[in-house]
């Protein structure tokens, strides 16, 4: 029973962050959000007492009307019940206290309003919202922390998130954590929620998901050792009451031989991160489906299993390489002028998303993710590759191996054998990848190996072969 009471509280304080962070999203200047922690062992049991300040947009009274809280729980005493709030906008000339009783479901009884006071000619906007829960404070440390480490994932530069914990008045009985967006590193204002999404997963890999203060050197310790494929998806009803735009980015990291040295284990386990309107939440239950129904098969991965620990996702792989990590973030985030659409984007719009930055995972790299089936193909590519270049050396038809020499972007007098065989398969490689993209009803005749760009004749001649039609086109 400790622990249902421990999930209420934890659930109450995250809403009310979230709504602050939301407040300093929303703000076109650089904003704080402060979270402090004190708690008192001079009763019993301990009271917790929290302050959750933000110099956001000034607080909606609003955003209150919805927010329940039992006040007891299975006879146990949580909470008191009674939130106090301080905001003002900056057209405000005061600032506005209320007591807001969460037990009181008549929307116009609950709030209460105190006496204001004047802000004095001075020019700000903020919102402090406090409360005091019943226990010790320990168990609500780890909920915050998690949360503003999901929080950095989203990359918002305006943003810096701080969180004192006191459990006494000397300095020694303190601590404090700071969560600050990399000024220098980050794109601009300007960026597009999709490529902050992508930065911030880079960086939350990078950083073996944010619980060290600094890269991973044993592992990477550069962006470029990373594999990034992202895909969005618009969805918008005709009557327009929702809609909404599901972005998805998925970073695949190749660690390096000397990832022994490094303390954290690669299991073969994905991280799914999800956010629901800038906000981190748990993985919902279209979700789970979209993963559970994607056609990983024809991106070279076998699901094993999807792990769900109270909305805490994990994917887990067959046959999957010790050395390679794969994370997942997920954003779903609604239009303005839309109404709230509670059962989230719909379980084909997530897996159009996937699919998209699986594909563009695909574009990006040559010979990666691909089926299966390419992949046995490509395992003959090395032998292919070395009867082609075998057949252009040993021609005595000393314009033919010149013109095959450059078409591949080589000088005749100038090239070895083994660079024209790399060459060779790389294309070879690329071309499997160019044709497995298209769907299969689109599949066309993929581009010739050897072509000539002026005549627009392939240098090797269609042929028909036990009935079946074969071209260097290698479909």
């Amino acid at each position: 029973m400790a622990m249902e009471i421990t999930a209420v509280a934890q659930k109450l304080l995250l809403q009310l962050v979230s709504s602050a962070f939301q407040r300093c999203r929303l703000s076109e200047d650089l904003c704080r959000l402060s979270v402090l922690l004190d708690q008192s062992t001079a009763t019993d049991p301990p009271i917790t007492s929290i302050s959750i300040a933000d110099t956001g947009i000034g607080c909606i009274l609003e955003q209150f009307q919805d927010l329940r809280c039992p006040r007891d729980f299975n006879g146990a005493k949580i909470w008191d019940g009674l939130l106090s709030v301080k905001t003002t906008c900056f057209t405000d000339d005061e600032v506005y206290f209320y007591h807001i009783n969460l037990d009181e479901y008549i929307s116009n009884k609950r709030l209460k309003r105190q006496p204001s006071q004047s802000k004095n000619g001075v020019k700000f906007s903020g919102t402090e919202v406090s409360l005091s829960v019943f226990g010790s404070m320990d168990v609500l440390v780890a909920p915050i922390l998690g949360f503003f480490q999901k929080i950095l994932v989203l990359h918002i530069p305006n943003v810096t998130m701080d969180l004192m914990v006191k459990q006494g008045a000397s300095p020694g009985t303190q601590t404090q954590y700071f969560f600050a967006v990399n000024a220098e590193k980050t794109p601009c204002f300007t960026a597009s929620n999709l490529e902050r999404l992508k930065f911030g997963l880079e960086d939350y890999v990078l950083r073996h998901e944010n619980c060290l203060a600094t890269m991973c050197d044993h592992c990477f310790s550069e962006r470029e050792h990373l594999k990034v494929g992202n895909g969005t998806i618009c969805h918008e009803d005709k009557h327009k009451r929702v809609g909404g735009t599901v972005e998805v980015v998925i970073v695949i990291s190749d660690l390096l031989e000397t990832t022994q040295h490094c303390s954290r284990s690669c299991d073969g386990k994905t991280k799914v991160l999800y956010f629901d309107n800038f906000s981190p939440s748990p993985v919902p239950h279209f979700v789970l489906s979209a993963l559970k129904k994607m056609d990983w098969k024809s991106y070279g991965l076998i699901l094993a299993n999807v792990n769900d620990q109270d909305g805490h996702v994990f994917l887990e792989w067959e046959n999957f390489p010790s050395f390679v990590q794969i994370e997942i973030a997920l954003h779903w985030y609604h239009n303005q002028h839309a109404t709230r659409q509670k059962n989230g984007p719909g379980i084909n719009l997530v897996k159009k998303g996937i699919k998209n930055a699986l594909d563009d995972l695909k574009a990006k790299h040559e010979g990666f993710l691909l089926s299966s089936h390419a992949r046995k193909i490509c395992s003959y590519v090395p032998d292919l590759a070395r009867s082609i270049a075998g057949l252009i050396f040993s021609s005595t038809d000393l314009d033919f191996q010149g013109d095959c020499l450059s078409v591949l972007g080589f000088q005749p007098q100038e090239v070895e054998r083994e660079a024209v065989e790399d060459c060779i398969q790389r294309k070879i490689v690329t071309v499997i990848g160019m044709n497995e993209r298209k769907p299969q009803k689109d599949q066309e005749a993929a581009p010739f190996l050897f072509f000539d760009g002026n005549s627009e004749t392939s240098y090797f001649e269609e042929e028909e072969v036990e009935g079946e039609y074969y071209s260097t086109s290698l479909e």
